[in-house]
């Protein structure tokens, strides 16, 4: 009963959507990396977009308008990773904030003496455990280029890894993973990139097991083959865990 209850919900908000078909299109034709997707799965990601921005409320910063632009793109990039998982992968919290460009946050940090330091920081975004996501427009304008860098894929990615705690690069698993594989690889991996650079691979993945997670889940959206030649193994995981092959560009 809860599922026919479901189904009817969603159908009713994909009817009465302010965007068509052509809308959402349009939209996605400035979002390169979205061309490797084949008209099912566009449409597939319209009617998920479509959910996700009624799910969650999106809003401006100290003044920064949301225009329809805005809005559909963060929605089509941030279902992008749950294109074939579902809506339930955002569940537990309800905004995306959004800034003209790089906003200070307050941070704390412990020195090798054990001596806490607080001070601000300037962030292109970040995740909140339970809460919103809040995103640099300036920054995220420019996702989806197939540059290697994606700080909307990367925001969202972390809300994955939390959904089993704090973000710490193991998220849930889907049922035919193996725990122990993705622990091995990942953290074989996450030991080599701290001491070796990868070609496209930002080095901000070195930080913790959490940015390496996320940072590589932009290469693997945007330029899969810098994956593949720098961490085969970690592909391959990722294509079971997102359920997409990006390397494979259908027409």
């Amino acid at each position: 009963m809860f599922s026919i209850i479901k189904d009817w919900r969603d159908q009713r908000i994909l009817d009465n959507s302010p965007f068509t078909a052509e809308d959402w299109t349009q939209a996605a034709e400035r979002i390169v990396i979205l061309d490797r997707l084949d008209q099912d799965e566009l449409s597939r990601l319209f009617d998920l977009a479509t959910l996700f921005l009624d799910d969650k409320s999106i809003t401006g910063a100290q003044g920064f308008e949301i225009t329809d632009a805005v809005r559909q793109s963060i929605a089509l990039q941030a279902c992008l990773p749950i294109l074939n998982l579902s809506l339930e992968w955002y569940a537990g919290w309800s905004s995306v904030i959004i800034y003209n460009g790089s906003y200070k946050s307050d941070s704390t940090t412990v020195d090798e003496f054990g001596i806490v330091h607080e001070g601000q920081q300037h962030r292109s975004g970040e995740a909140w455990q339970r809460g919103p996501v809040i995103l640099s427009w300036k920054d995220a304008k420019h996702s989806g280029e197939r540059d290697g860098h994606n700080v909307v894929i990367h925001e969202f990615v972390h809300k994955l890894d939390m959904l089993n705690g704090r973000a710490n690069g193991f998220p849930p698993l889907q049922p035919d993973m193996d725990p122990a594989r993705w622990t091995e690889v990942m953290s074989r991996d996450f030991e080599d990139f701290q001491t070796h650079r990868k070609s496209g691979l930002d080095r901000y993945g070195a930080t913790n097991p959490a940015e390496f997670f996320a940072v590589l889940s932009e290469v693997f959206f945007e330029t899969p083959q810098k994956l593949v030649d720098a961490y085969p193994d970690i592909y391959n995981i990722m294509v079971k865990f997102f359920r997409q092959t990006p390397l494979e560009t259908k027409s």
